[in-house]
């Protein structure tokens, strides 16, 4: 099975670092021992692709225009001083060759509505196998609860390591069931429009590490299920 079985006509993906930041950058939305979810509605900034190549700007001097002549007017010889009017390149596109344009993020026939992220850092999961596994459980799970999320960017990252005491191979059996269900659970109470009393961080804080040996206490709103909020397995 490659990652791409596991999309969803109803989920697309975070694509641009931008978005990231864009939702990284809002308060956490539901947390639990080792997932944290954001979300932020709306949609991606649009992709900026690369044109073909060979393919000249519309008002580029010297092209030939769809039932006009070319230009053939010789360019003159003497110095110009005026300014440059050449935009300096955007960083997420400094890599990109050639003109480019502007388009927006493709989508399905009735577009999509939804789109999911995933930050599995190598702090938390040195094996690259476990990564795949946790990456694997978050797609499975967040497409099969696609249909009751609400609109927008969702992200989930991993916040701490599982145990490697508990789960000594890097890919097995059981860490996938203790993944996929943890992850199951907090996408039911994202189903419900739950979310977690945190309190924003003042901006340049440090992050708060607590206290050692006391796990962080996360206040939920009482809120009963609305209807069927169970993921299909």
């Amino acid at each position: 099975m490659t990652a791409g079985d596991l999309d969803s006509p109803l989920l697309g993906r975070i694509v641009r670092p931008a978005d990231y930041v864009r939702v990284l950058a809002t308060t956490m939305r539901l947390r639990s021992p080792h997932f944290a979810v954001h979300h932020l509605a709306g949609r991606p900034l649009p992709l900026k692709r690369p044109m073909a190549r060979g393919a000249a700007a519309p008002d580029e001097p010297g092209t030939a225009r769809a039932g006009h002549a070319p230009v053939t007017a010789s360019l003159s010889t003497e110095l110009s001083t005026a300014p440059t009017t050449n935009p300096v390149a955007d960083v997420d596109d400094s890599q990109e060759s050639g003109p480019s344009a502007l388009v927006e993020t493709p989508t399905p026939a009735g577009g999509l509505e939804r789109w999911l992220g995933l930050v599995v850092p190598k702090r938390h999961s040195k094996r690259a196998v476990t990564r795949t596994l946790l990456k694997r459980q978050i797609r499975s799970v967040a497409a099969a609860c696609a249909p009751r999320l609400e609109p927008g960017l969702w992200v989930v990252r991993q916040r701490s390591p599982f145990d490697p005491k508990q789960f000594p191979s890097a890919a097995s059996e059981a860490l996938k069931a203790a993944a996929r269900a943890e992850l199951r659970a907090l996408f039911e109470r994202a189903m419900r429009g739950e979310r977690d009393r945190i309190k924003p961080r003042p901006a340049g804080a440090p992050p708060s590490r607590g206290k050692p040996g006391k796990a962080a206490k996360t206040q939920t709103e009482p809120s009963g299920p609305v209807g069927d909020t169970s993921c299909a397995a």
